[in-house]
C-alpha cells in the first residue's frame, strides 16, 4: 500500500496546467490518495467487526488495479485479507460489477440504445470494455425467454382485440427490406391490456392476418368479441374465417383520414362538419340519415362517400353501444399508441440486421412497455360487465346490452 502524499509539497512541483491535471498530475495522485485512504479504513472496519465475531481475519498485502476516472486512468493498491470474503465497497472487483450489469443491458437494449451507446455507457462507468458482439450475445439471451413469450397459452375469450401492423426495415440477403410487424393487442375480461403476439412478415396484407388469426386460436383464443383493425382490403374476411362471431369494427380515424385525401381543401371544413354529423351521431339510424344526406349535398364527391357506404356494415359496429364502449372501440388508438412506442425505442435502429434482431428488440421493447399496464380500464366492472360477462355457453354469443 502506497503511503500518503505531502500536499503542500506536491502543490510546490506543480508549474503548468498539465502539472495539475495530466497524467501523474496532483489531481491523479489525490483522487488515488483518497481512495486508498478509504481503502485502509474498510479493510481495518471489516477486519475488526469479524474478529468480533469471532472470525480470525488477517490482513495479506495488496493487488494493484486501475480505476477509470474523468482525469484519465490511475493505479491503485486494493488491500487484501487472507481469509476470503472482503470485498471494498468504493472499488468493486470486476465480477461484482458485472453481477446485475446484465439486466442493465438489456434494460437499455429495450429502452432503444444503440450497442455503440450502451458499450460507451459501460466503459464510462464501469472502466469495462464490451464489444458489439458481447453485447448481442448478453442480449439473445432473452430469446429462449421471449420464445416461450411468444407461444404463451391466451384466455379463450377476449372482450375486445386491436390489430395493426408497424413498419421496420431488415437486411435480408444482401437487400434492405421493409418487414411488418403484425401486432395483436387485448382486452381480457378483466380489462387489462396485453400484447398477444407480435409477428414479422414481408409487407401487411390479409393473408398474413389470416395467418395471425390461426395462430391466436391455435394458442387457445376460441372467441373474440370486436376485432378492431384498420381499413385493409380483406381484414374482415381473414377474421370471420377463424372467428366468424366476431364483430368487426373499422378505424373510423383512419377513415376519415383517407376520405379527407380526396376533398379539396376549400372544402374540408365544411364537409367535416358535415361528416361529424354521420360518425358522432347519437344512433345508426340518425348516423345513416345523414350520411344520405351529404350524398346529396356533396355530389361531386359522392365516390368519396361510397366508400362510407360500402364499408357501413363493419364501420357502424360501435353504434350498437354505449358511449363508453364507443370511446373504446371507434378508433385502433389504443393499439396506435403502442406501436409508437415501439417507433420512439427503435428509432437509434434504423436498420436491423436480420428478422431475430427485430423480433429481439420487439420482444424486449414490449416487456419493458408493458410493466406499466398494471391497472385496467377505468369503471371496466361497472362500464363492461353487462355486456361482456354474460355468454351463451352453447355458441358463444355475447348478450349485447347498449
Amino acid at each position: 500500500m502506497s503511503q500518503e502524499i505531502d500536499y503542500q509539497e506536491e502543490i510546490a512541483k506543480c508549474n503548468t496546467m498539465e502539472d495539475i491535471t495530466g497524467p501523474d498530475g496532483l489531481i491523479q495522485k489525490v483522487i488515488k490518495d483518497a481512495v486508498e485512504q478509504v481503502l485502509r479504513k474498510e479493510v481495518n472496519g471489516y477486519i475488526a467487526d469479524a474478529r468480533d465475531k469471532g472470525n480470525k481475519v488477517s490482513k495479506n498485502g495488496s493487488s494493484p488495479k486501475t480505476i477509470k476516472t474523468a482525469y484519465g486512468n490511475i493505479g491503485i493498491d486494493v488491500p487484501r485479507t487472507r481469509e476470503p470474503g472482503f470485498e471494498p465497497e468504493i472499488i468493486k472487483s470486476r465480477a461484482v460489477v458485472e453481477e446485475g450489469l446484465e439486466s442493465q443491458i438489456i434494460s437499455m437494449y429495450a429502452k432503444g440504445m444503440s450497442v455503440r451507446d450502451i458499450s460507451e455507457h459501460v466503459r464510462t462507468l464501469y472502466g469495462i470494455e464490451l464489444s458489439a458482439g458481447s453485447i448481442s450475445n448478453i442480449t439473445d439471451k432473452v430469446m429462449e425467454e421471449a420464445k416461450e413469450w411468444y407461444c404463451r397459452t391466451l384466455d379463450s375469450f377476449y372482450p375486445v382485440v386491436f390489430l395493426d401492423a408497424v413498419h421496420f426495415k431488415v437486411r435480408e440477403d444482401g437487400r434492405i427490406l421493409t418487414k411488418a410487424a403484425y401486432v395483436a393487442l387485448g382486452i381480457n375480461g378483466d380489462g387489462y391490456k396485453d400484447i398477444l403476439g407480435i409477428w414479422i412478415g414481408e409487407n401487411e396484407g390479409a393473408k398474413f392476418w389470416l395467418k395471425v388469426c390461426n395462430e391466436l386460436k391455435n394458442r387457445g383464443v376460441s372467441d373474440i368479441l370486436i376485432a378492431c383493425v384498420d381499413g385493409l382490403k380483406g381484414f374482415p374476411d381473414a377474421i370471420h374465417t377463424v372467428f366468424p362471431e366476431a364483430r368487426i369494427q373499422l378505424c373510423i380515424i383512419h377513415q376519415i383520414r383517407n376520405t379527407l385525401k380526396y376533398i379539396a381543401y376549400k372544402d374540408q371544413k365544411a364537409f367535416m362538419r358535415d361528416l361529424k354529423r354521420v360518425y358522432g351521431a347519437e344512433s345508426e339510424e340518425i348516423a345513416m340519415r345523414n350520411l344520405e344526406g351529404m350524398m346529396d349535398s356533396w355530389k361531386k364527391y359522392a365516390v368519396v362517400l361510397d366508400s362510407w357506404l360500402d364499408k357501413w356494415e363493419h364501420l357502424s359496429t360501435y353504434f350498437c353501444y354505449g358511449h363508453q364502449i364507443r370511446k373504446l372501440i371507434y378508433t385502433t388508438n389504443t393499439l396506435e399508441g403502442f406501436n409508437r412506442q415501439l417507433r420512439k425505442v427503435t428509432k437509434s435502429k434504423a436498420l436491423f440486421p436480420n428478422d431475430e434482431a427485430l423480433r429481439k428488440t420487439l420482444y424486449l421493447s414490449t416487456r419493458d412497455i408493458i410493466k406499466k399496464w398494471s391497472m385496467p380500464y377505468r369503471d371496466w366492472g361497472e362500464t363492461y360487465g353487462v355486456v361482456f360477462q354474460i355468454k351463451r355457453a352453447a355458441n358463444l354469443q355475447i348478450i349485447l346490452a347498449p
